[in-house]
């Protein structure tokens, strides 16, 4: 198969176009081509592209931060020499004198298939200010690596934030030039914007189920980032940023695991089964131990559970992320009733808000894991009515069908 950045440097008439017009790249580690050149080198070598910017997301266009909510300064790239812009330093939406050293746009990020990742506000607010300065934008789509299957609950009216760009399900189950096609339908955005197509995309195929494992190479889109593995736990661990229990970092498993010196692992799995076994088909869990060499429970050994997708047990469609870490949670919360489970600190530049309920969307998550009283056929109701009305609203808008 191929990406829509090989589909864009191999056909001709594709960047036809672009002849005369000044053009910028925004792109990070993993913006690579088949031969494992970053797509800033490879679009600079193109002698019919005037490459005049380039813009660097969360974690830098190279990949120079190494840490989440670390910020990236401008700076002028010492081969290309063209000016470099961080959208993830002192600003987070682009100003008018960095949309003025461009007319086109060009996108190439990695996503991971879920909302809270930072790339794909970064790219609703480009498509924001490409509308109001009167820009063209091309996303060079790549695979969504968590395939298409869609889970959690919906971002909720006046919740948005740079972890949540808008009123979708945490495994959304679109593209980046969907989710391009779905901001600009959504919020009325009058653009010239284009989706340069991969070639081949089988997001149902087997063993990969959105990623095309085995044809090309896995590159960290962001730090912690390592494997494909995690970015199918992603959508549900993800919500451990919001509480004091480890994720893994600081280990080489991170976004796989969770866990902290004072629980009882077996006995949480114990009770996760027995609350609610069909939201653990589909992988398979394992009780074990890690000490964190940084982040929380530095140096300490902690007692988890590493979420195993990797082997011939897993299941693309029966397995839950999302669900699987919110009964890990009620688990938690029926065994220990009093245990300082969320978090309070300041989270991608929000204050107020507490970050379990920023990176949920809404407080409803953190509600039923509280309340005593709540089931898990209360929330599997929220669950299904926010999954089927996504599934209705993404339909308009998937290319690859």
């Amino acid at each position: 198969m191929k990406f829509g950045i090989d589909h864009f440097i191999e056909d001709d008439s594709l960047r036809a176009p672009l002849v005369g017009r000044r053009v910028a790249l925004l792109a990070h580690p993993a913006s690579v081509t088949a031969n494992l050149e970053h797509s800033l080198d490879a679009l600079a070598a193109i002698e019919s592209i005037n490459l005049t910017a380039a813009f660097g997301p969360q974690h830098g266009l190279r990949g120079d931060k190494q840490d989440n909510m670390v910020e990236s300064q401008d700076f002028i790239d010492p081969v290309h020499g063209i000016p470099v812009y961080s959208l993830y330093g002192e600003v987070r939406r682009p100003t008018q004198q960095m949309m003025e050293s461009f007319d086109v746009l060009l996108v190439d990020l990695q996503d991971l298939g879920c909302r809270i990742y930072t790339f794909i506000t970064t790219l609703r607010y480009m498509l924001e200010a490409a509308a109001t300065h009167g820009k063209t934008v091309w996303v060079l789509d790549r695979p969504n690596p968590a395939g298409r299957p869609i889970e959690g609950l919906i971002l909720r009216e006046g919740w948005e934030s740079f972890v949540g760009a808008g009123e979708m399900p945490m495994r959304h189950g679109l593209t980046l030039g969907e989710i391009g096609n779905w901001f600009i339908k959504r919020y009325s955005l009058n653009l010239d914007y284009r989706v340069i197509e991969m070639q081949g995309w089988q997001a149902e195929k087997a063993p990969g189920f959105g990623w095309p494992l085995g044809e090309r190479e896995w590159i960290n889109p962001s730090p912690n980032a390592p494997n494909l593995w995690m970015a199918r736990c992603y959508p549900g661990t993800v919500m451990l940023e919001g509480t004091t229990l480890s994720e893994g970092r600081g280990t080489t498993r991170p976004l796989e695991l969770f866990g902290a010196p004072d629980i009882d692992a077996p006995a949480i799995i114990a009770e996760m089964d027995r609350l609610a076994p069909q939201w653990l088909r589909g992988c398979r869990l394992r009780e074990c131990w890690f000490e964190p060499v940084t982040h929380k429970h530095q140096g300490e050994l902690c007692a988890g559970v590493q979420i195993h997708v990797e082997g011939p047990h897993y299941n693309h469609h029966a397995f839950r992320p999302w669900r699987l870490q919110a009964l890990a949670f009620k688990a938690l919360r029926r065994i220990y009733p009093d245990y300082p489970l969320w978090r309070d600190f300041a989270y991608e530049y929000e204050h107020e808000r507490l970050s379990i309920d920023l990176i949920n969307g809404s407080e409803l998550l953190r509600e039923w894991v509280d309340e005593p009283s709540s089931t898990v056929p209360d929330l599997e109701a929220l669950l299904l009515a926010d999954e089927s009305a996504w599934a209705e609203e993404r339909r308009d808008v998937l290319i690859y069908r």
